[in-house]
């Protein structure tokens, strides 16, 4: 899923855009960051039947995110 892809499917709403501020800020997420946890999150709707994402979704998918950091340090 490219840029213009992500733009399109994973709308983010106020809420969403909390959490990704935050984990950005406090976790330091780069921008390659941020499209890897929107996609993840984009997945995680998905399997849950949703058609937008949800601050669940993105919460879950910065803890994959934050294991999968762990895992390499």
């Amino acid at each position: 899923m490219g840029p213009r892809l992500i733009r399109k499917y994973c709308v983010l709403s106020a809420d969403c855009e909390k959490i990704m501020e935050n984990a950005v800020t406090t976790l330091g997420f780069s921008a390659r960051g941020y499209d890897r946890i929107l996609k993840v999150a984009r997945t995680i709707a998905d399997l849950s039947g949703e058609d937008s994402l949800n601050p669940k979704h993105l919460s879950e998918a910065v803890q994959y995110r934050t294991l999968d950091r762990n895992l390499w340090v």
